[in-house]
């Protein structure tokens, strides 16, 4: 049977998942590094529902931010922060040296600046009008797997 090319832009999330899972085990046998896990923290609200999150992973001393939301009606009450500042305790504590993150323009890249990360680049008409913010935050570990203490 000859491979084909096709669209199939609704592809199932198990799908999807399981092929990323080859690609990440594809980035541990190439890198000998083979602790990546997720990093998420909710916020939840009286009945359960998730009204904040971040989520993302940590690997390899390095932890990346993939997903940061609080919905709107809780906005303002420095949840977006609670939720950073856990996400990057918690990287530090696996031994991260550095926390990214994207942020369009129009999202919260003041609010990432204001807990010490850095502009690294800004892509600019991504989307069209706008810039996606790339930050990094460089924190101190707590433990470093495999690092030798002077």
């Amino acid at each position: 049977m000859v491979p084909r090319l096709q669209a199939e832009h609704d592809l199932s999330p198990i799908e999807l998942a399981a092929l990323e899972e080859r690609l990440n085990g594809d980035n541990r046998r190439k890198t000998g590094c083979d602790d990546d896990r997720g990093l998420i923290f909710v916020i939840r609200d009286e009945t359960g529902v998730v009204i904040g999150i971040a989520a993302g992973y940590s690997w390899a001393g390095t932890a990346e931010l993939k997903l940061m939301w609080v919905d709107e009606a809780y906005r303002g009450r420095s949840y977006g922060k609670k939720l950073l500042d856990a996400f990057t305790a918690e990287a530090a504590s696996r031994g991260v040296g550095r926390v990214w993150v994207s942020s369009h323009d129009f999202q919260a890249p003041g609010l990432y600046e204001k807990a010490g990360f850095e502009r690294m680049a800004e892509l600019p008409q991504w989307p069209e009008g706008h810039s996606n913010v790339i930050l990094c935050k460089t924190i101190a570990a707590r433990h470093r797997p495999g690092a030798t203490e002077a």
